[in-house]
Protein backbone atom coordinates (compact mmCIF):
# COMPACT_ATOMS: atom_id res chain seq x y z
CA UNK A 1 0.00 0.00 0.00
CA UNK A 2 1.30 3.56 -0.46
CA UNK A 3 -0.05 7.02 0.60
CA UNK A 4 0.83 10.17 2.48
CA UNK A 5 -1.29 13.19 4.00
CA UNK A 6 -0.94 16.86 2.98
CA UNK A 7 0.08 18.15 6.11
CA UNK A 8 2.81 17.62 8.49
CA UNK A 9 2.58 18.99 12.44
CA UNK A 10 5.20 20.01 14.19
CA UNK A 11 5.22 19.45 17.79
CA UNK A 12 3.08 21.96 20.21
CA UNK A 13 -0.07 21.80 21.94
CA UNK A 14 -3.33 22.05 20.80
CA UNK A 15 -4.74 25.74 21.34
CA UNK A 16 -8.10 27.61 20.35
CA UNK A 17 -7.43 29.64 17.06
CA UNK A 18 -8.46 33.49 16.60
CA UNK A 19 -11.42 34.52 15.64
CA UNK A 20 -11.27 34.79 11.54
CA UNK A 21 -10.93 38.71 10.42
CA UNK A 22 -12.51 38.66 7.68
CA UNK A 23 -15.35 37.16 5.45
CA UNK A 24 -13.70 33.99 4.33
CA UNK A 25 -15.50 34.34 0.73
CA UNK A 26 -14.54 37.84 0.71
CA UNK A 27 -10.85 37.10 1.44
CA UNK A 28 -11.31 34.54 -1.05
CA UNK A 29 -12.76 36.60 -4.19
CA UNK A 30 -9.78 39.34 -3.13
CA UNK A 31 -7.24 36.80 -4.88
CA UNK A 32 -9.00 36.94 -8.21
CA UNK A 33 -9.06 40.16 -10.12
CA UNK A 34 -12.63 40.60 -12.28
CA UNK A 35 -11.19 39.58 -15.57
CA UNK A 36 -10.00 36.69 -13.93
CA UNK A 37 -13.28 36.21 -13.09
CA UNK A 38 -15.17 37.17 -16.02
CA UNK A 39 -12.57 35.25 -18.08
CA UNK A 40 -13.44 32.16 -15.96
CA UNK A 41 -16.92 32.49 -16.48
CA UNK A 42 -16.57 32.94 -20.33
CA UNK A 43 -14.75 29.66 -20.60
CA UNK A 44 -17.41 28.10 -18.25
CA UNK A 45 -20.06 29.09 -20.16
CA UNK A 46 -18.15 27.41 -23.38
CA UNK A 47 -17.84 24.23 -21.98
CA UNK A 48 -21.62 23.71 -21.34
CA UNK A 49 -22.07 24.77 -24.75
CA UNK A 50 -19.84 21.37 -25.97
CA UNK A 51 -20.40 19.27 -22.81
CA UNK A 52 -22.45 16.69 -25.19
CA UNK A 53 -19.42 16.19 -26.89
CA UNK A 54 -16.68 16.15 -24.44
CA UNK A 55 -15.89 12.92 -22.71
CA UNK A 56 -16.41 11.40 -19.01
CA UNK A 57 -13.59 10.72 -16.45
CA UNK A 58 -11.80 7.58 -16.58
CA UNK A 59 -10.75 7.68 -12.85
CA UNK A 60 -11.69 9.83 -9.64
CA UNK A 61 -9.81 9.87 -6.39
CA UNK A 62 -12.74 9.78 -4.19
CA UNK A 63 -10.58 10.69 -0.96
CA UNK A 64 -10.30 10.71 1.65
CA UNK A 65 -10.00 15.04 2.60
CA UNK A 66 -6.35 15.96 3.96
CA UNK A 67 -4.58 12.28 3.23
CA UNK A 68 -2.59 13.60 -0.39
CA UNK A 69 -5.41 13.77 -2.83
CA UNK A 70 -4.48 17.33 -3.75
CA UNK A 71 -0.73 16.39 -3.80
CA UNK A 72 -1.28 12.44 -6.20
CA UNK A 73 -4.01 14.57 -8.39
CA UNK A 74 -1.50 16.60 -9.55
CA UNK A 75 1.57 14.66 -9.58
CA UNK A 76 -1.11 12.69 -12.41
CA UNK A 77 -2.15 15.27 -14.16
CA UNK A 78 1.34 16.94 -15.07
CA UNK A 79 2.19 13.42 -16.88
CA UNK A 80 0.95 14.32 -20.64
CA UNK A 81 -1.17 11.09 -21.38
CA UNK A 82 -3.13 12.58 -18.25
CA UNK A 83 -5.50 15.56 -19.46
CA UNK A 84 -6.85 17.12 -15.96
CA UNK A 85 -10.30 18.13 -15.20
CA UNK A 86 -11.09 22.20 -15.68
CA UNK A 87 -10.88 22.13 -12.15
CA UNK A 88 -9.81 19.24 -9.86
CA UNK A 89 -12.54 19.21 -7.57
CA UNK A 90 -15.99 18.98 -9.82
CA UNK A 91 -18.38 17.91 -6.84
CA UNK A 92 -20.91 16.55 -9.68
CA UNK A 93 -21.70 13.49 -7.77
CA UNK A 94 -22.16 14.76 -4.28
CA UNK A 95 -23.48 18.57 -4.54
CA UNK A 96 -24.91 19.09 -8.30
CA UNK A 97 -26.07 16.11 -9.46
CA UNK A 98 -29.14 17.29 -10.21
CA UNK A 99 -27.07 19.49 -13.39
CA UNK A 100 -27.27 16.67 -14.96
CA UNK A 101 -24.57 14.41 -16.96
CA UNK A 102 -24.00 16.85 -19.63
CA UNK A 103 -22.72 19.40 -16.50
CA UNK A 104 -20.57 16.87 -15.57
CA UNK A 105 -19.03 16.44 -19.00
CA UNK A 106 -18.40 20.03 -19.35
CA UNK A 107 -15.13 19.81 -16.62
CA UNK A 108 -13.37 17.52 -19.27
CA UNK A 109 -11.43 17.24 -22.86
CA UNK A 110 -13.54 16.99 -25.96
CA UNK A 111 -13.69 13.44 -27.09
CA UNK A 112 -12.39 14.00 -30.32
CA UNK A 113 -8.79 14.53 -28.51
CA UNK A 114 -9.08 11.20 -27.13
CA UNK A 115 -10.33 9.93 -30.39
CA UNK A 116 -7.32 11.59 -31.58
CA UNK A 117 -4.56 10.23 -29.51
CA UNK A 118 -6.32 6.83 -29.81
CA UNK A 119 -5.68 6.91 -33.52
CA UNK A 120 -1.77 8.06 -33.41
CA UNK A 121 -1.66 5.48 -30.47
CA UNK A 122 -1.16 7.51 -27.78
CA UNK A 123 -2.58 6.85 -24.40
CA UNK A 124 -5.43 9.16 -23.18
CA UNK A 125 -6.71 9.27 -19.68
CA UNK A 126 -8.86 11.90 -17.88
CA UNK A 127 -10.18 12.11 -14.59
CA UNK A 128 -10.93 14.07 -11.24
CA UNK A 129 -10.55 14.15 -7.38
CA UNK A 130 -13.49 15.00 -4.94
CA UNK A 131 -12.34 13.59 -1.42
CA UNK A 132 -16.06 14.38 -0.13
CA UNK A 133 -17.55 11.62 -2.47
CA UNK A 134 -16.09 8.76 -0.14
CA UNK A 135 -17.98 9.65 2.64
CA UNK A 136 -21.10 10.80 0.72
CA UNK A 137 -23.76 8.19 1.04
CA UNK A 138 -25.32 8.54 -2.23
CA UNK A 139 -22.10 9.47 -4.42
CA UNK A 140 -21.52 5.28 -4.90
CA UNK A 141 -24.52 4.51 -6.80
CA UNK A 142 -24.76 7.19 -8.45
CA UNK A 143 -21.44 7.17 -10.24
CA UNK A 144 -21.87 3.17 -10.56
CA UNK A 145 -25.15 3.96 -12.55
CA UNK A 146 -23.01 6.57 -14.77
CA UNK A 147 -19.67 4.99 -14.51
CA UNK A 148 -19.27 1.01 -13.83
CA UNK A 149 -16.32 0.97 -15.58
CA UNK A 150 -14.25 3.91 -14.07
CA UNK A 151 -11.27 3.52 -11.69
CA UNK A 152 -11.37 4.89 -7.90
CA UNK A 153 -8.50 5.81 -6.39
CA UNK A 154 -9.02 5.97 -2.57
CA UNK A 155 -6.53 7.48 -0.07
CA UNK A 156 -5.99 6.55 4.15
CA UNK A 157 -4.13 8.29 6.61
CA UNK A 158 -4.03 7.81 10.31
CA UNK A 159 -7.87 8.86 11.11
CA UNK A 160 -6.16 10.74 14.14
CA UNK A 161 -3.78 12.78 12.74
CA UNK A 162 -6.45 13.12 9.21
CA UNK A 163 -9.08 14.59 11.98
CA UNK A 164 -6.59 17.05 12.78
CA UNK A 165 -5.29 18.32 9.64
CA UNK A 166 -9.12 18.90 8.53
CA UNK A 167 -9.37 20.66 11.57
CA UNK A 168 -6.74 23.21 10.66
CA UNK A 169 -7.62 23.51 7.39
CA UNK A 170 -11.19 24.71 8.26
CA UNK A 171 -9.35 26.87 10.88
CA UNK A 172 -6.85 28.61 7.26
CA UNK A 173 -9.91 28.95 5.67
CA UNK A 174 -12.06 30.89 8.47
CA UNK A 175 -14.72 28.20 9.11
CA UNK A 176 -13.55 27.10 12.49
CA UNK A 177 -13.32 29.00 15.63
CA UNK A 178 -13.69 26.47 18.29
CA UNK A 179 -10.46 24.54 19.41
CA UNK A 180 -10.31 20.80 18.08
CA UNK A 181 -11.80 19.33 21.36
CA UNK A 182 -14.62 21.34 21.06
CA UNK A 183 -14.93 21.42 17.63
CA UNK A 184 -15.06 17.38 18.10
CA UNK A 185 -17.54 17.16 20.91
CA UNK A 186 -19.84 19.71 18.72
CA UNK A 187 -19.49 16.80 15.73
CA UNK A 188 -20.45 13.84 18.01
CA UNK A 189 -23.56 15.81 19.17
CA UNK A 190 -24.74 16.79 16.06
CA UNK A 191 -23.67 14.91 13.58
CA UNK A 192 -25.47 11.55 13.94
CA UNK A 193 -29.18 13.65 12.75
CA UNK A 194 -27.06 15.36 9.99
CA UNK A 195 -26.14 12.02 9.05
CA UNK A 196 -29.77 10.71 8.80
CA UNK A 197 -31.11 13.44 6.95
CA UNK A 198 -28.52 13.52 4.06
CA UNK A 199 -29.19 10.14 3.43
CA UNK A 200 -33.26 9.94 3.54
CA UNK A 201 -32.71 13.04 1.65
CA UNK A 202 -31.51 12.89 -2.28
CA UNK A 203 -31.21 16.86 -2.70
CA UNK A 204 -30.73 17.93 0.61
CA UNK A 205 -26.88 19.36 0.87
CA UNK A 206 -24.92 19.26 4.03
CA UNK A 207 -22.23 21.73 4.73
CA UNK A 208 -22.15 19.96 8.42
CA UNK A 209 -21.33 16.22 6.87
CA UNK A 210 -19.01 18.07 3.90
CA UNK A 211 -16.99 20.36 6.13
CA UNK A 212 -17.36 19.33 10.00
CA UNK A 213 -16.65 15.67 9.77
CA UNK A 214 -13.48 15.45 11.55
CA UNK A 215 -14.28 12.07 13.37
CA UNK A 216 -16.95 10.46 10.41
CA UNK A 217 -14.46 10.83 7.61
CA UNK A 218 -11.75 8.66 9.64
CA UNK A 219 -14.25 5.57 10.08
CA UNK A 220 -12.95 4.22 6.54
CA UNK A 221 -14.28 0.77 6.92
CA UNK A 222 -17.98 1.78 6.49
CA UNK A 223 -17.43 4.39 3.92
CA UNK A 224 -15.57 1.43 1.73
CA UNK A 225 -18.19 -1.39 2.61
CA UNK A 226 -20.44 1.52 0.76
CA UNK A 227 -18.13 2.09 -2.03
CA UNK A 228 -17.56 -2.07 -2.27
CA UNK A 229 -21.01 -2.88 -2.49
CA UNK A 230 -21.27 -1.39 -5.87
CA UNK A 231 -17.87 -1.53 -7.38
CA UNK A 232 -15.47 -4.98 -7.72
CA UNK A 233 -12.18 -4.76 -5.65
CA UNK A 234 -10.41 -4.55 -8.91
CA UNK A 235 -11.95 -1.53 -9.60
CA UNK A 236 -10.40 0.54 -6.46
CA UNK A 237 -6.94 0.98 -5.52
CA UNK A 238 -6.50 1.50 -1.90
CA UNK A 239 -3.34 3.33 -0.90
CA UNK A 240 -1.99 4.42 2.89
CA UNK A 241 -1.23 8.18 2.92
CA UNK A 242 1.97 7.11 5.17
CA UNK A 243 3.60 5.26 2.26
CA UNK A 244 2.68 8.40 -0.52
CA UNK A 245 5.26 10.69 1.04
CA UNK A 246 7.77 8.26 1.83
CA UNK A 247 8.02 6.82 -1.70
CA UNK A 248 6.17 9.29 -4.19
CA UNK A 249 7.79 7.93 -6.92
CA UNK A 250 6.79 4.20 -6.34
CA UNK A 251 3.48 5.11 -5.69
CA UNK A 252 2.78 7.00 -8.01
CA UNK A 253 3.88 4.36 -10.21
CA UNK A 254 2.00 2.24 -8.69
CA UNK A 255 -0.93 4.43 -9.92
CA UNK A 256 0.02 4.35 -13.32
CA UNK A 257 -0.06 0.84 -13.75
CA UNK A 258 -3.30 0.94 -11.86
CA UNK A 259 -4.76 3.29 -14.51
CA UNK A 260 -3.25 1.04 -17.59
CA UNK A 261 -0.47 3.75 -17.98
CA UNK A 262 3.51 3.40 -18.48
CA UNK A 263 5.22 3.84 -15.43
CA UNK A 264 8.13 5.30 -16.74
CA UNK A 265 8.81 8.95 -16.31
CA UNK A 266 7.64 11.42 -19.93
CA UNK A 267 9.04 14.85 -20.62
CA UNK A 268 6.97 16.40 -17.88
CA UNK A 269 9.30 14.99 -15.54
CA UNK A 270 12.57 15.57 -17.47
CA UNK A 271 13.67 17.82 -15.44
CA UNK A 272 14.35 15.52 -12.14
CA UNK A 273 12.59 13.02 -9.29
CA UNK A 274 11.00 16.42 -7.50
CA UNK A 275 7.54 16.64 -6.25
CA UNK A 276 6.37 19.51 -4.39
CA UNK A 277 3.73 18.88 -1.60
CA UNK A 278 0.26 20.87 -2.32
CA UNK A 279 -2.06 21.74 0.44
CA UNK A 280 0.84 21.51 3.40
CA UNK A 281 -0.22 23.27 6.71
CA UNK A 282 2.04 23.82 9.81
CA UNK A 283 0.15 23.29 12.52
CA UNK A 284 1.04 22.18 16.31
CA UNK A 285 -0.05 18.83 17.86
CA UNK A 286 -2.78 18.42 19.57
CA UNK A 287 -2.75 17.17 23.46
CA UNK A 288 -1.68 13.99 24.88
CA UNK A 289 -4.67 13.48 26.70
CA UNK A 290 -6.62 14.16 23.56
CA UNK A 291 -4.67 11.98 21.32
CA UNK A 292 -5.01 9.27 23.59
CA UNK A 293 -8.47 9.43 23.79
CA UNK A 294 -8.91 9.75 19.96
CA UNK A 295 -6.69 6.69 19.14
CA UNK A 296 -8.67 4.87 21.50
CA UNK A 297 -11.85 5.89 19.82
CA UNK A 298 -10.77 5.03 16.34
CA UNK A 299 -9.09 1.87 17.44
CA UNK A 300 -12.13 -0.36 17.06
CA UNK A 301 -13.28 1.07 13.71
CA UNK A 302 -9.36 0.69 12.92
CA UNK A 303 -9.37 -3.05 13.45
CA UNK A 304 -12.51 -3.26 11.21
CA UNK A 305 -10.69 -2.22 8.78
CA UNK A 306 -7.52 -4.26 9.10
CA UNK A 307 -10.14 -6.91 8.68
CA UNK A 308 -12.42 -6.10 6.02
CA UNK A 309 -8.73 -5.08 3.72
CA UNK A 310 -6.84 -7.88 5.49
CA UNK A 311 -3.54 -5.92 6.05
CA UNK A 312 -2.64 -3.81 9.09
CA UNK A 313 -2.08 -0.37 8.57
CA UNK A 314 -0.31 0.78 11.56
CA UNK A 315 -2.12 3.08 13.19
CA UNK A 316 -3.10 1.52 16.17
CA UNK A 317 0.44 3.16 18.71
Amino acid sequence: MGLVAESRAPQAVDVKPAPPSANPVRRALRRYSPAYLAGWGLRRTARLLTGRWRTLPDFIIIGAQRCGTTSLYNYLVERQAIVPAFMKEVHFYDNHFHQGLNWYRSFFPLEKERRGCEAAGRPFVTGEATPYYLIHPHVPRRVHDTLPGVRLIVLLRNPVDRALSQYHHQVRMGLETLSFEEAIEKEERVLAAERERVAADQVYQSPLLQSYSYLARGVYVDQLQAWLGFFPRQQVLILRSEDFYADVVATVAQVLRFLGLPAARDKAHAGGDEYRTYNQGEYGAMDAALRARLVAYFAPHNRRLYDYLGVDLGWDN
